[in-house]
């Protein structure tokens, strides 16, 4: 009867059909990342729902893993964690470098759009959170001694990801392995400039704030 039911929603309601059937699509990309990640862009296998609910997934896991894994692997002082901060500090270099590597494209002829960038790099995300996530349970269940094989698979998680990620915008821009490495580089190289820029400007922004407010503290003195 459930089962009836789920099945004539899906097909009233083509949005949700779409949205389950490219969440679904990313077991494809990470198993076959060379094909899923041409489908993904080029036949519209992904979907940018899709894409924002794997990075929350993402974000979800980091903090889960801060807060819960056992203080045998993990070492975070949990009372002097800001969440908003952890997730900030992951969140805004992931997008500088998803804008970095969209504005060097043009320069590598690169073929790929922020959004199909976004959704790539979002979609390589998903073996942390599909290994990482059992992994802290499984924390609070190894000894020490047992230690290498929550820190084996801690490491596939991340070199998988890497993975993903090399493969995806190789996929995306159309690029061979070789100039990919060279794009990536440049890409990261782009990404440090555009912190120092935003540092630079804030930086002005508060020396222009601090001046004019010693300017009107200067004059209400004298006014007074």
């Amino acid at each position: 009867m459930s089962l009836t039911k789920s099945r004539s929603e899906r097909q009233t309601n083509p949005r949700l059909a779409r949205y389950l059937d490219t969440l679904k699509y990313g077991k494809y990309v990470i198993f076959h990342p060379f094909d899923g990640f041409w489908d993904l862009v080029h036949e519209k296998r992904g979907s940018l729902a899709a894409a924002h609910t794997f990075l929350a997934l993402f974000l979800i896991t980091y903090v889960l893993k801060l807060m819960y894994t056992s203080f045998q692997f993990i070492t975070a002082p949990i009372q002097y964690i800001n969440i908003y901060e952890r997730i900030a500090s992951l969140l805004l270099p992931f997008l500088i470098l998803c804008i970095a590597n969209w504005a060097l494209s043009t320069l590598f002829d690169g073929k790929g759009r922020f959004k199909d960038i976004y959704m790539a790099m979002c979609y390589a995300l998903l073996p942390y959170v599909i290994i990482q996530l059992p992994l802290i349970l499984v924390s609070n269940i190894l000894t020490f001694d047992e230690g290498s094989f929550y820190t084996v698979l801690m490491s596939v998680s991340v070199i998988w990801c890497l993975f993903l990620a090399f493969v995806g915008l190789m996929e995306v821009h159309d690029y061979g392995p070789g100039k990919t490495i060279v794009f990536i580089i440049a890409t990261v190289f782009g990404a440090l400039v555009i912190i120092f820029l935003i540092l630079v400007f804030f930086s002005l922004l508060s020396d222009a704030f601090g001046y004019f407010a010693s300017l009107y503290r200067e004059i209400a003195f004298r006014l007074s």
